[in-house]
Formats: C-alpha cells, sequence, structure tokens
C-alpha cells in the first residue's frame, strides 16, 4: 500500500486588504517532502496521523510538501500555482498511488480560482485514476462544493469550534482511507446544503450538545463520519454556507436522509448559536463593576487575524486609555515597523512611537504616545492544542496603565503563551482584550472571572444581511428569512 500525504492551507477573507503570496506561506508555515516537523500546522494533522499509522498498516508513506499562511486576503494566482503545480508533480513521481491524504482548510480562494481545494482533487483525481482513494480533511468554516464531493472518496471537517480536536480527525481520515485502501469499507459521501451562515461555537450551547449527538449518531454500523461545514461567512464564493456530511458504507439512500435530517435540525438552531456580543462601552463597564475579581477577558472578536483582517485596530485600546483603566493588556497588534523602532530602541526605554490603526478607516487611528519598551521577545511561538504558531518579534510596550504587545506576524492570540513571553502576569491584570473569535477559550478560561465578546467596529464582514456579495449562488438565512425552496 502506498499513501502520499500533502497540505495546502490558509482562510481567505476575500474582503480583506491583506493579500497572500509566496512569502506568507514560507513565513508562517512551509516544509517540502520530509521536512515536516513533529508538530502540525493547523491543518497538517495528516501527516502525523500518516506517520502515525500508514506504517503499522503495512504501507510505505511518500510525504509532499506542508504549506500554511495566516488567513488573509486573496492568494496571488501566482502564489496559487506554484504550490498546486509542486504538489501535482510530487503526485506524479510518486505513482503508482493506492491513497492520497490532504490536509486542507476549505476556504482557499485565489485571483482567478474560487475553489483552491477543487480545482486541487480533481486535479489529483486526474493524475491518480479512479481507483485510488482520495481522503481530505478540512476547517469546519470552510466552503464545500459537488467538486470536492465528486473528487474525494472521504471528506471530514473538525467538529470542534474551538479547533482543538485536529489530530483526532486527522486519525479518523487515515483510518478510514486506510481501511477503504483495502476494501474493508467503500465510503460514499452525502451533502446536504443548509441554507444558512452562522457562528457557532462549540463551547456553549446549542452547539455543545448538537455536536455531541453527532458523536453518538456516528457510532451506529455503516456511518463512517458526520462532518459540519459551519461555512466562512467573509468568503465570497458560490459555495459559501453551512453544509452536513454524511460518509456511509456504501448506503447513499440512508447517507442522503441522515444529512438532510441533521441539516434541518441545525437549520432549526438558526440565530440561536452566536455568543453575546456587546459595543466596547458595555464591556468596558462590565470591567468597572468587577473589580477584585480579574482578570476580565474581553474578545476583540471582529479584528481576529484568524479571520483575515489586519489585526490592528485600536478602537478597544483608545476606550481602555481615555477610561483610564490599568493593569490592562492587550494583545496581539500588527505593526512590524513599529516593533522594529522599539527592538532598536531596545528594553527599558522610553520612546515616543505611533503604533496601530494602519490598515483602513474601520480599524481606528494610530496611538501616538510616548511609551516604555517593557520587553522584547524575538521569534515568539504560541501554543494552539497540538501545534505551535510563529508570531515573529514581539514588543511589550507600556502606555498609560495598559500593556500592548506589537507584533511583527498577523496572528491571533490561542493561549497565554505570548503575554506570558512578554512578562505579562495575568493574575495582576484588571482586563486581558486578546484578539480571537474563540480559539483563545480553552487557555483563557481557568483564570478569567468573565469572558466578553465585544464588537468594536472591525472590517470583518461579520453580517451577512449587510455584506455586499456578488457570486453566492443560492438563498442563505439570514439573508433570506426563508431560503428552503428558493432557487
Amino acid at each position: 500500500m502506498r499513501v502520499f500525504v500533502a497540505s495546502i492551507a490558509t482562510e481567505t477573507n476575500t474582503f480583506s486588504p491583506v493579500y497572500t503570496d509566496l512569502s506568507d506561506f514560507r513565513e508562517t508555515f512551509y516544509h517540502p517532502p520530509g521536512t515536516h516537523p513533529d508538530q502540525p500546522s493547523l491543518c497538517s494533522a495528516p501527516f502525523i496521523a500518516c506517520r502515525d499509522l500508514v506504517p503499522g498498516a503495512g504501507g510505505t508513506l511518500i510525504e509532499g510538501t506542508a504549506a500554511w499562511a495566516e488567513p488573509a486576503g486573496l492568494v496571488n494566482q501566482q502564489a496559487w500555482e506554484t504550490l498546486r503545480d509542486e504538489v501535482l508533480d510530487q503526485v506524479t513521481a510518486a505513482l503508482p498511488l493506492d491513497a492520497v491524504v490532504l490536509g486542507l482548510h476549505g476556504a482557499m480562494v485565489a485571483r482567478g480560482c474560487d475553489d483552491c481545494e477543487g480545482e486541487l482533487l480533481e486535479r489529483i483525481r486526474a493524475i491518480v485514476g479512479p481507483e485510488t482513494v482520495i481522503g481530505a480533511s478540512y476547517d469546519p468554516h470552510s466552503h464545500f462544493s459537488e467538486r470536492r464531493r465528486r473528487n474525494a472518496d472521504i471528506s471530514i471537517t473538525f467538529k470542534e469550534f474551538p479547533h482543538v480536536d485536529t489530530m483526532e480527525r486527522a486519525c479518523d481520515l487515515v483510518r478510514l482511507t486506510v481501511a477503504a485502501v483495502r476494501g474493508e469499507v467503500r465510503p460514499v459521501t452525502s451533502v446536504f446544503d443548509c441554507r444558512m451562515i452562522d457562528v457557532m461555537p462549540t463551547t456553549a450551547e446549542p452547539m455543545r450538545a448538537y455536536v455531541d449527538r453527532i458523536v453518538e449518531r456516528e457510532r451506529a454500523p455503516g456511518i463512517l463520519s458526520i462532518s459540519v461545514v459551519h461555512g466562512f461567512m467573509a468568503g465570497d464564493v458560490p459555495d459559501m454556507g453551512a453544509k452536513i456530511i454524511v460518509v456511509t458504507d456504501d448506503a447513499p439512500t440512508r447517507g442522503n436522509d441522515l444529512a438532510r435530517e441533521l441539516g434541518m435540525e441545525l437549520f432549526g438552531l438558526r440565530g440561536s448559536t452566536r455568543m453575546t456580543v456587546l459595543d466596547p462601552e458595555a464591556a468596558l463597564d462590565q470591567v468597572d463593576e468587577t473589580a477584585g475579581h480579574e482578570p476580565v477577558v474581553i474578545a476583540d472578536i471582529w479584528d481576529n487575524p484568524g479571520g483575515g483582517v489586519a489585526g490592528d485596530s485600536t478602537v478597544l485600546l483608545r476606550r481602555l486609555l481615555a477610561r483610564g483603566i490599568d493593569r490592562a493588556a492587550v494583545g496581539l497588534i500588527w505593526d512590524p515597523v513599529a516593533v522594529r523602532l522599539c527592538f532598536a530602541a531596545g528594553e527599558g526605554t522610553r520612546i515616543n512611537l505611533r503604533f496601530g490603526g494602519k490598515s483602513g478607516p474601520d480599524c481606528g487611528d494610530p496611538v501616538d504616545g510616548e511609551v516604555e519598551v517593557v520587553r522584547l521577545v524575538p521569534d515568539a511561538i504560541q501554543r494552539f492544542n497540538n501545534t505551535w504558531a510563529r508570531a515573529g518579534d514581539i514588543a511589550a510596550i507600556r502606555i498609560g496603565g495598559v500593556d500592548v504587545l506589537l507584533a511583527t506576524i498577523r496572528l491571533q492570540i490561542y493561549s497565554t503563551d505570548l503575554f506570558e513571553a512578554a512578562g505579562v502576569d495575568m493574575r495582576d491584570r484588571r482586563v486581558v482584550v486578546v484578539k480571537s473569535t474563540n480559539h483563545f477559550r480553552r487557555a483563557f478560561e481557568p483564570i478569567a472571572s468573565k469572558i466578553l465578546y465585544v464588537d468594536s467596529g472591525a472590517p470583518y464582514p461579520s453580517d451577512p444581511r449587510k455584506t455586499a456579495y456578488r457570486k453566492l449562488s443560492r438563498a442563505l438565512w439570514p439573508i433570506v428569512e426563508h431560503p428552503h425552496g428558493c432557487a
């Protein structure tokens, strides 16, 4: 049994002014054949699962390229075609193959290609032929097209948001792929279009119970896998929106029925799954009310680089300074120029600095003031579940009573690692502001007296009713109140 594994992944916010090219992949996570580390990126966990499971199944593993770029705007066409052709050449050189395993994101969009993953799968299928088993894993914040269903035998998404189950899903994918190669199962994929788009964290009800029910349904004989594609509302592509994927053992009618049942159940939860979101003033009022029960953790959810925006909004920071709230910390604000100036000045110096607020009119004005350079951290990294993410150089500065972490690489906050590396003692903070939507939660929940979600007016297209989609191919809730039955 010969198995090939590769990964090309990023999440594309088609409305973002921060574009993506090859340098973004190389800066973040790029590993040609034979160089993938022991810790995967968000989407390259299938490499580790293949290393663990394929040799034990008597197989030979051929590793291709793994590439991941932090979410941003459209991928440069040359960058996409370079990475695509690199993997296609590797597949061709590895023939004959019994299986191809791919770690994808599912929301990658390049200039000239709205469905990068679908194109990659289609081209690989043309190379390997109809008998080779192809399996792919996806982030749930993705788009799922008929092109992908048609060209892959097995499609699996992470079940959890935050994505703490990447390794478990990668192992599921590889086990099913190996079983299909051996003829132990004959996977057939059913898809149901829920005709909706929403934010669906699985850390709270009703999504927690919904995912638990899906796990229970997977235990039934003949049901190989059930996945929920949440969709990615910042991607203007024809297939944007929530879908249910059911993989059965040669039972398409049963799979279609189950996908529809679960899809309509999810549709029934529409409008009830989002976290409660406050405006900045209401959130900071709660900070004042909870004095002595620190820290309050505030998530600046729409200035989250994990959604493809710049991550340099100053709106919340300016409100903290204006209200004189001390013992506060904010991270990360993306500003490579400001970081470079801080490194040149050195730790312990006081300098006049302009930082943040550079990417657009919705992110607030730059902050100008005298700051203390408190800590400089070269080549900083942070953990997320079983993965590591590079943050580049970090400069921790103090302005007023607020410690601010400036970064050279756009990155959302996953854990407390970067604050700790910068010398910020969480136990001594009244408030900690993190630029993240929900991936921070597992790490910060144990230390937080309260977690608040805030909309600071950042440029992420968070309300589909107001977003100017041009390519969306069908009616979706909440754009259309009753989309089922619509064209």
